[in-house]
Protein backbone atom coordinates (compact mmCIF):
# COMPACT_ATOMS: atom_id res chain seq x y z
CA UNK A 1 0.00 0.00 0.00
CA UNK A 2 1.25 3.45 -1.17
CA UNK A 3 1.18 5.69 2.30
CA UNK A 4 0.34 9.44 1.06
CA UNK A 5 1.37 12.31 3.60
CA UNK A 6 -0.21 15.09 5.23
CA UNK A 7 1.30 18.60 4.69
CA UNK A 8 2.56 18.20 8.66
CA UNK A 9 4.32 14.99 7.67
CA UNK A 10 6.31 16.32 4.80
CA UNK A 11 7.46 19.11 6.79
CA UNK A 12 8.70 16.71 9.49
CA UNK A 13 10.79 14.45 6.32
CA UNK A 14 11.58 18.28 4.67
CA UNK A 15 12.80 18.51 8.29
CA UNK A 16 15.23 14.98 7.74
CA UNK A 17 15.77 15.85 4.57
CA UNK A 18 18.00 19.39 5.44
CA UNK A 19 19.81 17.35 7.90
CA UNK A 20 20.77 14.98 5.51
CA UNK A 21 21.52 17.65 2.52
CA UNK A 22 24.00 19.49 5.34
CA UNK A 23 25.84 16.44 6.06
CA UNK A 24 26.44 15.58 2.15
CA UNK A 25 27.73 19.58 1.64
CA UNK A 26 29.72 18.97 4.78
CA UNK A 27 31.34 15.97 3.94
CA UNK A 28 31.93 17.18 0.25
CA UNK A 29 34.70 19.31 1.26
CA UNK A 30 36.18 16.60 3.02
CA UNK A 31 36.54 14.40 0.28
CA UNK A 32 40.06 14.52 -0.61
CA UNK A 33 43.09 12.20 -1.65
CA UNK A 34 44.46 10.15 1.73
CA UNK A 35 40.83 10.43 3.67
CA UNK A 36 40.14 7.59 4.78
CA UNK A 37 36.50 6.28 4.01
CA UNK A 38 35.89 5.11 7.88
CA UNK A 39 37.16 8.78 8.91
CA UNK A 40 34.09 9.84 6.36
CA UNK A 41 31.63 7.84 7.95
CA UNK A 42 33.08 9.10 11.57
CA UNK A 43 32.72 12.67 10.33
CA UNK A 44 28.77 11.68 9.01
CA UNK A 45 27.61 9.98 11.84
CA UNK A 46 29.21 12.95 14.40
CA UNK A 47 27.51 15.76 11.93
CA UNK A 48 24.00 13.80 11.78
CA UNK A 49 23.80 13.55 16.01
CA UNK A 50 24.55 17.00 16.12
CA UNK A 51 21.20 17.95 15.12
CA UNK A 52 19.50 15.42 17.24
CA UNK A 53 18.94 13.03 14.53
CA UNK A 54 19.76 9.13 14.02
CA UNK A 55 21.66 8.15 11.28
CA UNK A 56 19.15 5.70 9.09
CA UNK A 57 21.80 3.30 8.25
CA UNK A 58 23.25 1.98 11.15
CA UNK A 59 21.75 -1.18 12.42
CA UNK A 60 19.59 -1.53 9.52
CA UNK A 61 19.16 -5.40 8.48
CA UNK A 62 22.80 -4.88 10.43
CA UNK A 63 24.56 -2.80 8.22
CA UNK A 64 27.51 -1.96 10.37
CA UNK A 65 28.15 2.05 9.04
CA UNK A 66 26.30 5.27 9.36
CA UNK A 67 27.07 5.88 5.26
CA UNK A 68 27.19 3.52 2.19
CA UNK A 69 30.34 4.15 0.22
CA UNK A 70 31.08 3.36 -3.10
CA UNK A 71 34.36 3.57 -4.67
CA UNK A 72 34.69 3.77 -8.87
CA UNK A 73 33.34 -0.11 -9.86
CA UNK A 74 31.36 -0.19 -6.63
CA UNK A 75 27.71 0.78 -6.91
CA UNK A 76 25.81 1.04 -3.78
CA UNK A 77 26.27 -0.49 0.10
CA UNK A 78 30.25 -0.27 0.10
CA UNK A 79 31.17 -0.39 4.27
CA UNK A 80 33.48 2.37 5.25
CA UNK A 81 37.38 1.17 6.14
CA UNK A 82 40.53 2.04 6.11
CA UNK A 83 41.15 2.56 2.52
CA UNK A 84 42.31 6.00 1.58
CA UNK A 85 40.92 7.46 -1.49
CA UNK A 86 43.12 8.23 -4.39
CA UNK A 87 43.17 10.98 -6.84
CA UNK A 88 41.21 9.63 -9.93
CA UNK A 89 38.65 7.70 -7.44
CA UNK A 90 34.88 8.76 -8.01
CA UNK A 91 32.94 7.71 -4.94
CA UNK A 92 29.58 8.00 -3.98
CA UNK A 93 27.72 8.23 -0.19
CA UNK A 94 24.62 7.13 0.52
CA UNK A 95 23.26 8.89 3.36
CA UNK A 96 19.92 8.46 5.55
CA UNK A 97 18.72 10.25 8.70
CA UNK A 98 15.62 9.73 11.37
CA UNK A 99 13.96 12.63 13.01
CA UNK A 100 10.89 13.08 15.09
CA UNK A 101 10.33 9.23 13.18
CA UNK A 102 10.54 10.51 9.79
CA UNK A 103 13.42 9.70 6.98
CA UNK A 104 14.77 11.71 4.70
CA UNK A 105 17.39 9.78 1.88
CA UNK A 106 20.03 11.20 -0.37
CA UNK A 107 22.90 10.06 -2.33
CA UNK A 108 25.66 11.68 -4.58
CA UNK A 109 28.51 10.81 -6.30
CA UNK A 110 32.03 12.80 -6.12
CA UNK A 111 35.25 13.40 -7.97
CA UNK A 112 38.71 12.96 -5.70
CA UNK A 113 41.26 14.94 -7.29
CA UNK A 114 40.87 15.23 -10.90
CA UNK A 115 39.14 12.48 -12.89
CA UNK A 116 39.31 11.15 -15.92
CA UNK A 117 36.37 12.36 -18.82
CA UNK A 118 34.76 9.60 -18.61
CA UNK A 119 33.94 10.12 -15.30
CA UNK A 120 32.88 13.63 -15.24
CA UNK A 121 30.44 12.47 -18.05
CA UNK A 122 29.33 9.85 -15.93
CA UNK A 123 28.84 11.54 -12.81
CA UNK A 124 26.59 14.25 -14.90
CA UNK A 125 24.63 12.00 -16.75
CA UNK A 126 23.61 9.99 -14.10
CA UNK A 127 22.95 13.47 -12.09
CA UNK A 128 21.07 14.45 -14.66
CA UNK A 129 19.09 11.39 -14.90
CA UNK A 130 17.76 12.44 -11.73
CA UNK A 131 16.50 15.59 -12.79
CA UNK A 132 14.41 13.64 -15.39
CA UNK A 133 13.09 11.42 -12.86
CA UNK A 134 12.05 14.66 -10.44
CA UNK A 135 10.55 16.00 -13.78
CA UNK A 136 8.35 12.92 -14.53
CA UNK A 137 7.44 12.87 -10.80
CA UNK A 138 3.96 14.95 -11.15
CA UNK A 139 0.56 14.81 -10.48
CA UNK A 140 -1.00 12.14 -12.73
CA UNK A 141 1.85 10.24 -13.96
CA UNK A 142 2.13 7.15 -13.41
CA UNK A 143 4.93 5.20 -11.50
CA UNK A 144 6.71 3.81 -14.83
CA UNK A 145 6.76 7.13 -16.16
CA UNK A 146 9.85 7.99 -13.27
CA UNK A 147 11.51 4.61 -14.67
CA UNK A 148 11.21 5.38 -18.29
CA UNK A 149 12.83 9.13 -18.09
CA UNK A 150 15.77 7.57 -16.38
CA UNK A 151 16.30 5.00 -18.25
CA UNK A 152 15.85 6.93 -21.98
CA UNK A 153 18.45 9.50 -20.61
CA UNK A 154 21.05 7.84 -19.29
CA UNK A 155 20.60 5.17 -22.61
CA UNK A 156 21.00 8.27 -25.07
CA UNK A 157 24.33 8.94 -23.56
CA UNK A 158 25.60 5.27 -23.91
CA UNK A 159 25.03 4.22 -20.51
CA UNK A 160 23.48 1.50 -18.44
CA UNK A 161 21.38 1.76 -15.86
CA UNK A 162 21.24 -0.91 -13.06
CA UNK A 163 18.32 -3.23 -12.65
CA UNK A 164 19.01 -4.97 -9.63
CA UNK A 165 17.96 -2.03 -7.05
CA UNK A 166 15.74 0.73 -7.29
CA UNK A 167 14.15 3.69 -5.80
CA UNK A 168 11.10 3.62 -3.13
CA UNK A 169 9.19 5.10 -1.03
CA UNK A 170 9.77 6.72 1.98
CA UNK A 171 8.15 8.54 5.50
CA UNK A 172 8.31 6.93 8.64
CA UNK A 173 9.90 3.94 7.56
CA UNK A 174 12.84 3.59 5.54
CA UNK A 175 11.75 1.49 2.76
CA UNK A 176 7.78 1.81 2.47
CA UNK A 177 5.93 1.08 -0.99
CA UNK A 178 6.72 1.40 -4.03
CA UNK A 179 9.69 0.28 -5.71
CA UNK A 180 10.91 2.95 -8.24
CA UNK A 181 12.64 0.84 -10.54
CA UNK A 182 14.90 3.04 -13.31
CA UNK A 183 13.99 1.33 -16.41
CA UNK A 184 10.96 0.51 -18.54
CA UNK A 185 8.18 1.45 -20.51
CA UNK A 186 6.22 4.28 -19.82
CA UNK A 187 2.58 4.22 -18.82
CA UNK A 188 2.68 1.74 -16.20
CA UNK A 189 1.96 1.51 -12.60
CA UNK A 190 -0.04 3.54 -10.14
CA UNK A 191 -1.15 7.12 -11.01
CA UNK A 192 1.24 9.39 -9.14
CA UNK A 193 -0.85 11.66 -6.41
CA UNK A 194 -0.50 14.28 -4.31
CA UNK A 195 1.35 13.54 -1.01
CA UNK A 196 3.39 10.62 -2.12
CA UNK A 197 6.90 10.58 -1.38
CA UNK A 198 9.82 8.83 -3.31
CA UNK A 199 13.55 8.18 -2.69
CA UNK A 200 14.52 8.25 -6.82
CA UNK A 201 17.68 6.80 -6.78
CA UNK A 202 19.48 6.21 -10.31
CA UNK A 203 22.31 4.30 -10.73
CA UNK A 204 24.13 4.45 -13.78
CA UNK A 205 26.96 2.38 -15.29
CA UNK A 206 29.77 2.87 -18.13
CA UNK A 207 29.53 -1.00 -19.18
CA UNK A 208 26.89 -3.15 -18.52
CA UNK A 209 24.11 -3.01 -16.38
CA UNK A 210 24.76 -6.10 -14.32
CA UNK A 211 26.16 -6.26 -11.17
CA UNK A 212 26.91 -8.63 -8.66
CA UNK A 213 27.69 -8.63 -4.79
CA UNK A 214 31.40 -9.09 -2.86
CA UNK A 215 31.48 -11.81 -0.10
CA UNK A 216 30.89 -9.22 2.36
CA UNK A 217 27.75 -9.34 1.97
CA UNK A 218 27.04 -5.70 1.20
CA UNK A 219 29.25 -4.79 -1.33
CA UNK A 220 28.03 -4.33 -4.89
CA UNK A 221 29.72 -3.51 -7.66
CA UNK A 222 29.64 -3.78 -12.13
CA UNK A 223 29.88 -6.98 -12.93
CA UNK A 224 32.54 -6.14 -15.62
CA UNK A 225 34.63 -3.83 -12.96
CA UNK A 226 33.87 -0.65 -15.42
CA UNK A 227 32.87 2.44 -13.15
CA UNK A 228 29.40 3.32 -11.68
CA UNK A 229 27.70 6.61 -10.09
CA UNK A 230 25.03 6.93 -8.01
CA UNK A 231 22.24 10.54 -7.07
CA UNK A 232 19.50 10.18 -4.61
CA UNK A 233 17.21 12.77 -3.83
CA UNK A 234 13.48 11.98 -1.37
CA UNK A 235 10.68 13.65 -2.84
CA UNK A 236 7.17 14.55 -2.24
CA UNK A 237 4.28 14.98 -4.85
CA UNK A 238 2.47 18.13 -4.33
CA UNK A 239 -0.29 19.81 -6.47
CA UNK A 240 2.27 22.41 -7.62
CA UNK A 241 4.62 19.50 -8.86
CA UNK A 242 7.96 17.88 -7.34
CA UNK A 243 9.43 19.00 -3.69
CA UNK A 244 12.94 17.96 -2.92
CA UNK A 245 12.88 17.53 0.25
CA UNK A 246 16.77 16.08 0.54
CA UNK A 247 18.01 19.92 -0.28
CA UNK A 248 19.72 22.99 1.44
Amino acid sequence: MIIRKSPREIELMHQSGKIVAETHAFLAEKIDPGIKTEEIDRLAEEFILKYDAKPAFKGYQGFPSTVCVAINEQVVHGIPDSRRLESGDIIGLDIGAVKNGYYGDAAQTLAVGEVSSEAQKLMKVTKDSLNAAIEAAVIGNRLSDISHAVQNFVEAEGFSVVRNFVGHGIGSKMHESPQVPNFGPPGNGPRLKEGMTLALEPMVNVGDYRVETLDDGWTVVTKDRKLSAHFEHTIAITDSGSKILTKI
